[in-house]
């Protein structure tokens, strides 16, 4: 590398490749590093109801009721099912009104209900909700 030119003089110029490769190394360390914090455990306070919503009773006879207990059985209209995809099928396919109601007591692991939705919502429900027991 030629430092002096006999013609112009000294070279007084910042070379900015090696400055580019370290601020793409920085931010390449950024982007691997920051999901481990935005992942971490988040303590969430559920909130909790003073009444029912008025739109989706659950004594209304077209709702299909899914509950789920902590032990993690499942209930569709009060019936225990082992296959939860296949009882919703035939009874949506049957239903007028595709509304499906889950419950769940507090300490069930809030990934059965996300599964329970999904399934729920993948068979062509059209109104899902979520129960809620007021408190009292």
């Amino acid at each position: 590398m030629k430092i002096h030119n006999t013609s112009k003089g000294v070279i007084s110029e910042i070379n900015m490749i090696p400055l580019i490769d370290v601020m793409l190394i920085i931010l390449i360390i950024f982007m691997i590093i920051t999901p481990f914090f935005i992942n971490s455990h988040i303590k969430v306070n559920l909130p909790k109801t003073s009444s029912t919503p008025e739109t989706i009773s659950s004594n209304d006879d077209n709702i299909i009721k899914i509950s789920i207990t902590k032990e993690n059985q499942i209930y569709v209209n009060s019936k225990k099912t082992a296959n939860l995809e296949k009882e919703l099928s035939l009874l949506l396919s049957k239903a007028q009104q595709k509304t499906v109601l889950v419950e769940a007591e507090k300490t069930t692991p809030i990934q059965e209900v996300v599964t329970a939705l999904d399934i729920s919502k993948k068979l062509g429900a059209g109104k899902v909700g979520i129960s809620v027991k007021p408190e009292r």
